[in-house]
């Protein structure tokens, strides 16, 4: 069976169109059999009759010239039966039975037809010229006269009725399977975090009320990540400043070398808290999808971590430029960078490739990673792990924000074991973005 809905209707309408035909040509076969048995028949019988009518008629020096015209306006021919002729009989089938039946009944019971005396094919049929006459002869009518085949105009009508039927079959298909396609690609946009375009309401009843329900659950999730952008983006806004008098304050007022350190330390920290806040809440929100050189990105990102001192080996090859929000890109870039080398134990590893028309950027560190069964539950916001591959001055909200930058350009973030020790994150990008 096919695994789209369009295919799979389709096929069952156009299953039920052909057997629908097969039926009616069928029963249309059955029902014609009878009178085309009958017809022919007549035709067979009332040319037996001319036949006798005409021998007893004519005069025996006129009767060759009488089977020369039968034979050459109607195609007819008059033959003496011999006991030694070869005789093929006719087809075995229901029609041919029903003609047999037929001749019987207005020719008499020892009429006999055939399909072939001595290799020569023809419609034969025997008869007598008197009922007590023991010679019988042979009249040989076209075999086109014992056929029953369907003409050509009924078959020609027939194909245009399938082909048409068929193509309605199509259309019901395509106009079920489409709206549902439609909303399969919007879920998909909800689930990259997007807001997709308004769904059609027009249609069934069922299908315009699915839509109605559809877009509004989008744009409440629209107005609800809106919201909490704005509440995220205030409060960011609320607390820079306060803390940055409070820095100020700590510097110009406290003597004390070690609690000024040590309180610029918090402070700083607590701005990196609303920054990775306001990271996780705008994500590429606002950014414009453009053309992406991943070559140039990947460049820069490794030059800008050996320029702090973080040594980061890289292999690079040449990547498709893909569609997509730079800024974003590079940020969780950076983020799985920083992780690395913050978790990984000084050891930082960058490769990229193209494999199988998807773009595979793995970055790979030797610290203790992460196990198996612990993977998607730290993709959630606000998750830390208890060992030494995380701490309590994180928020949790650094791999949450990677999975969902990837996701908004179609991609996935894996989670692995590293072959050499520690953690292997490993990016996969399509080249045509979904």
């Amino acid at each position: 069976m096919p695994r789209t809905l369009l295919a799979r209707t389709f096929l069952l309408l156009a299953l039920l169109v052909l057997l629908t035909t097969a039926g009616w040509l069928s029963l249309f076969r059955y029902m014609d059999a009878e009178p085309r048995a009958r017809e022919i028949a007549q035709l067979a019988s009332s040319a037996v009759n001319l036949i006798r009518g005409s021998l007893f008629a004519a005069a025996p020096k006129k009767r060759p010239g009488l089977f020369r015209e039968f034979m050459t306006r109607e195609g007819i021919r008059l033959l003496p039966a011999e006991p030694e002729d070869q005789i093929e009989d006719m087809p075995e089938s229901r029609f041919h039975r029903l003609l047999q039946a037929e001749l019987e009944k207005r020719l008499g019971r020892d009429t006999r037809i055939a399909a072939a005396v001595d290799g020569v094919p023809g419609f034969w049929v025997s008869f007598r010229l008197d009922d007590g006459d023991d010679e019988a002869y042979w009249l040989i009518l076209p075999s086109e006269r014992a056929q029953r085949n369907v003409t050509n105009h009924l078959l020609s009508w027939g194909a245009l009725a399938i082909t048409l039927a068929l193509a309605v079959a199509w259309l019901i298909a395509s106009r079920i399977s489409r709206p549902l396609k439609a909303m399969a690609q919007s879920a998909a946009t909800v689930g990259r975090g997007q807001t997709p375009p308004p769904l059609p309401t027009d249609g069934a009843d069922e299908l315009r009320e699915l839509a109605t329900a559809f877009n509004t659950m989008a744009s409440d999730l629209a107005r609800h990540e809106k919201d909490r952008s704005e509440v995220l983006a205030g409060i960011s806004h609320d607390l820079r400043t306060p803390l940055t008098r409070l820095r100020l304050e700590a510097e110009m007022s406290m003597p004390d070398p070690a609690a000024r350190d040590a309180v610029v330390a918090d402070i700083e920290q607590m701005e990196a808290v609303i920054s990775q806040f306001m990271d996780y809440a705008r994500a590429d929100q606002g950014e414009n999808r453009v053309p992406v050189d991943l070559n140039a990105l990947l460049a820069t990102l490794v030059d800008r971590q050996r320029a702090i001192g973080r040594p980061c080996p890289a292999e690079l090859a040449l990547l498709p430029e893909i569609l997509g929000a730079p800024k974003s890109i590079g940020r969780a870039l950076s983020n799985l960078l920083d992780n690395a080398w913050k978790y990984g134990g000084g050891m930082t590893a960058l490769r990229a490739a193209t494999v199988n028309d998807q773009i595979c950027i793995e970055i790979a560190d030797a610290g203790p990673g992460i196990p198996a069964d612990q993977v998607e539950r730290m993709k959630r916001p606000f998750t830390r792990m208890t060992d030494a591959r995380t701490d309590a001055n994180g928020t949790g909200l650094g791999l949450a924000i990677v999975d969902r930058i990837i996701r908004q350009h179609g991609g996935q973030l894996h989670l692995l074991a590293n072959p050499g020790g520690g953690l292997l994150a490993r990016i996969v990008i399509p080249v045509t973005p979904q």
